[in-house]
């Protein structure tokens, strides 16, 4: 997403400075060219040679009149503007169209998306005064990436300490997106569910639940609104995503029946147990008492969808071993679903764990095949023709 972008990092005086070095890393690791501009306070917290040796090729700058209109060439060829950390002073200066140093002046040059990330004690950061500042620059179109609550350079804690590297870099790869999601609400199922024989033993299956959180996150950064059901996983939700835990396939069933009413697509991607004990035991069972297990079916969450008066775009998902993509469609025409993907588990990179998939993207009229790719990726295929099929229902 970042590949051969041209992004400007402004970094200003917090104890957070030092993050920036990470934040450029991260840029450059995904393919950014990067340039800096740092304030003088920023200069007590972490050095020009040490950003220089991150941001490489090209020299940091900082001093107004020492670097001849560099406020005008930095910003002319970026196509992002990151302040990060921005302090309540930088962010103030900018809401009033102060340009007394050359990373400020700079912002008023540059007419393109601006991107911040803040950091301050709380006290600043909740100040009436300094929020109206804030209305201002989201108002006039600056993204902010929210500050988290934790313990403080101060010493205390509360709200405003800079955004982890990660969800920075998330926002620069959402700002070179297409919104084209924005008026879409997402429901999004993933992971495995557990249906229990006691309090200890469970059936399960292998799912990381890895592609249903990549789902979540493209969808969000395309602007969607998004709603994940996820069963047991050790992912962390996407940021700005709506996130429903649940178990078992009868608890995943209630959250999706409840919320599909509200989804204009609704993307079945978790590995619903198909199977679950007739009783679940209140305490653990002795294993010489346990000479088989009863099973009973759960419910078929996709299929329930097909059955709706009013039902959003439903895309299922075929986890196979082995190229069995007749069962795959079979399976689409019985659970009527808009799009169906299809995938074989037993390849290598795809399927449960992997951070890869190879699938294969059905629909009523084509069967379209894709190469293996990072899961964000596939989502983002996914996505692109699920716009592309709700454009020929228009």
């Amino acid at each position: 997403m970042l590949k051969g972008k041209s992004i400007l990092v402004g970094i200003t005086g917090s104890v957070a400075a030092y993050k920036a070095v990470e934040l450029i890393k991260g840029l450059k690791n995904e393919g950014a060219s990067v340039s800096v501009i740092m304030t003088e306070a920023s200069k007590y917290f972490v050095t020009p040679m040490s950003v220089e040796i991150a941001a490489s090729p090209g020299p940091v700058v900082y001093d107004m009149f020492e670097t001849r209109l560099a406020h005008i060439e930095r910003p002319r060829n970026a196509e992002l503007f990151i302040i990060a950390p921005a302090t309540a002073n930088t962010i103030s200066k900018y809401a009033n169209a102060i340009a007394d140093n050359l990373l400020t002046a700079a912002l008023l040059a540059y007419n393109g998306k601006v991107i911040m990330a803040p950091a301050m004690n709380w006290r600043m950061w909740q100040n009436p005064l300094f929020q109206r500042n804030m209305e201002r620059i989201i108002s006039a179109g600056v993204e902010i990436v929210e500050p988290e609550t934790g313990a403080l350079a101060c010493g205390e804690e509360g709200p405003g300490r800079m955004a982890e590297v990660e969800k920075i870099i998330e926002a620069a790869r959402a700002a070179f997106t297409a919104r084209d999601l924005e008026a879409e609400h997402v429901l999004v199922t993933a992971g495995p569910t557990r249906e229990y024989l006691d309090p200890v033993r469970f059936i399960s299956n292998r799912s990381s639940g890895k592609m249903g959180y990549a789902l979540a996150r493209m969808a969000r950064r395309r602007g969607a609104k998004v709603t994940l059901i996820s069963g047991p996983t050790s992912l962390c939700a996407p940021d700005d995503v709506e996130m429903v835990p649940v178990e078992t396939a009868v608890q995943m069933h209630k959250a999706v029946m409840e919320r599909i009413k509200e989804a204009s697509i609704f993307i079945m991607c978790a590995a619903v147990a198909d199977f679950a004990p007739e009783k679940t035991e209140l305490n653990k069972l002795d294993k010489e008492a346990v000479d088989g297990i009863t099973l009973k079916m759960n419910p078929d969450i996709l299929l329930e969808t097909s059955k709706l008066a009013q039902r959003p775009f439903v895309v299922g998902f075929s986890a196979e071993t082995g190229q069995r993509l007749e069962r795959a469609k079979k399976k689409m025409r019985q659970k009527k679903a808009d799009l169906f993907v299809f995938n074989d588990v037993t390849k290598k990179g795809s399927g449960f764990d992997a951070d890869t998939n190879e699938v294969v993207l059905l629909d009523a009229v084509t069967e379209r095949a894709l190469p293996q790719m990072k899961k964000d990726e596939v989502a983002t295929a996914i996505f692109d023709r699920i716009v592309e099929l709700k454009k020929t229902k228009i």
